[in-house]
């Protein structure tokens, strides 16, 4: 025994045509051809992005300084003695001591203010605090070399010339204006209601910030962080006026180190700028699945 179901007119109505088998086939075709160019383009961008990367760690395994010159010659005579000379007859470590001193402690004094700051003008309305915002935007329209006297002339009368935290704080007034514009915009995506019921549960507004806002505010910290870290670690002009003991040098001055007047060391400048890297490269390890959440919501707002 069958039994049929009939059609109605409503369901007659409501089924879209199926389509025509050539229409379908030219849409998985072009459908193809977009996925394959898109994946050929990545990865000619990937290809070209690890090229200067790869060509420096080939650099670093050739034993002569002009080796540049002629890199078809390295291929017969690798060596990891470059990075055994930097390691062993440099003052590499106490350079990598400095440099992570330094590029740390930027990144705690500088996101710590840069996250009150971008707070406060996120959620408190005070007398010209959109002033105050372009004030902070406007400090890095300045070059270095505008800003290199007066800051010399105020770590000499504080008698910070020479240390560590006289150069955390120069490296502090670049990376602080940036990071609070930043973390102003990712604030400003969390709902002002959060504030509300801190403040109903009895938080001070500091209260609130600490143990409410901050823990939904990890992907914009990570971003300020990362820059934070990036702009002390690998800086050169502020580390090389305001270090003038050698053993504090950080890795960027160090470098500096391999060239003199009438020679250049290519060799243990590559092999360093490898070991340089690893830190970096470890860093950003720690912070990269904040990264793009934090980025694109801090740019999208404010």
């Amino acid at each position: 025994m069958s039994t049929t179901t009939a059609e109605t007119p409503a369901d007659a109505i409501e089924r879209p045509p199926a389509p025509a088998p050539g229409k379908a086939r030219g849409r998985e075709r072009t459908g193809l051809a977009a996925t394959l160019a898109s994946h050929g383009v990545l990865t000619v961008a990937g290809l070209i992005a690890l090229f200067p990367i790869a060509w420096l760690v080939f650099l670093s395994l050739g034993p002569d300084k002009d080796d540049y010159l002629h890199p078809g010659r390295i291929w017969s005579k690798m060596t990891f003695d470059n990075y055994s000379y930097v390691l062993q007859h440099t003052n590499f470590f106490d350079w990598l001591k400095s440099s992570m001193i330094v590029a740390l402690g930027t990144t705690v004094i500088g996101v710590l203010i840069a996250a009150t700051t971008g707070y406060a003008v996120s959620r408190m309305r005070f007398p010209a605090y959109r002033k105050f915002m372009w004030v902070l935007l406007v400090t890095q329209m300045f070059p270095v070399a505008v800003l290199m006297v007066p800051m010399y002339q105020i770590l000499s009368d504080l008698q910070l010339i020479d240390t560590y935290f006289g150069l955390i704080l120069v490296y502090c007034s670049t990376a602080v204006p940036y990071c609070a514009w930043l973390l102003k915009g990712y604030f400003d995506t969390i709902p002002f209601e959060i504030d509300e019921a801190g403040r109903v549960d009895g938080l001070s507004p500091f209260g609130t910030f600490a143990r409410l806002i901050l823990p939904l505010a990890k992907p914009g910290l990570a971003v300020a962080a990362f820059y934070s870290f990036i702009t002390a670690f690998g800086e050169v002009a502020f580390a090389t006026t305001f270090l003038l003991d050698d053993q504090k040098y950080t890795l960027a001055v160090g470098l500096q180190s391999f060239v003199s007047e009438h020679d250049a060391q290519r060799n243990l400048m590559a092999a360093t700028a490898v070991l340089i890297a690893i830190p970096v490269s470890a860093f950003f390890y720690l912070v990269q699945k904040n990264l793009v959440t934090g980025l694109t919501a801090g740019g999208t707002k404010g």
